[in-house]
């Protein structure tokens, strides 16, 4: 076994002017295979794994600053980017202002 718990990066957005308002609605981005949804059947891709979501599992286990490229994804879901909004399961901004 590797962990007894498991912490997970979660990455979300809002289109609240202030995001520090209480009333601010947060929309989370969710991966192809990384555990988010409970509702969601667990996907099964062995002996592979998406890379995105597998090295979102080890970010959880440092900070940002030891894993800068989830500050530059995050800057690229931020800019709405194609490609890389391609290796997320959903954009809950699809057709909307970015975050």
């Amino acid at each position: 076994s590797i962990t007894k718990e498991r912490t997970e990066v979660v990455l979300q957005g809002t289109s609240s002017l202030d995001p520090n308002d209480p009333a601010a609605v947060w929309e989370e981005y969710d991966f192809k295979c990384k555990p988010g949804d409970l509702k969601r059947r667990p996907c099964f891709i062995t002996p592979y794994h998406y890379r995105l979501d597998w090295l979102m599992w080890f970010a959880a286990f440092q900070t940002y600053e030891q894993n800068e490229w989830v500050i530059h994804l995050v800057g690229k879901l931020l800019a709405q980017e194609e490609e890389t909004l391609s290796l997320m399961a959903t954009n809950p901004f699809a057709g909307r202002a970015p975050p």
